[in-house]
């Protein structure tokens, strides 16, 4: 039986952590900040963790 190919779109957005955790990017972060308030912005920065109910999922995305 051949290996499990690793989704290839889901390996260059999420990494996971070393507790099996996932984490990913923050959503609406690429233009219309004039839109969003200062602390709107300033919670956007860095990496967010996934939610437990969808972490499951892309576990079988990513083979880990």
């Amino acid at each position: 039986m051949p290996k499990m190919k690793t989704n290839r779109a889901a390996a260059k957005r999420f990494k996971v952590t070393a507790k099996g955790g996932i984490k990913s990017a923050n959503a609406y972060t690429s233009h219309r900040f004039h839109g969003k308030t200062k602390k709107q912005r300033r919670n956007l920065r860095g990496t967010r963790m996934m939610n437990e109910t969808t972490i499951k999922t892309y576990h079988e995305l990513l083979q880990k």
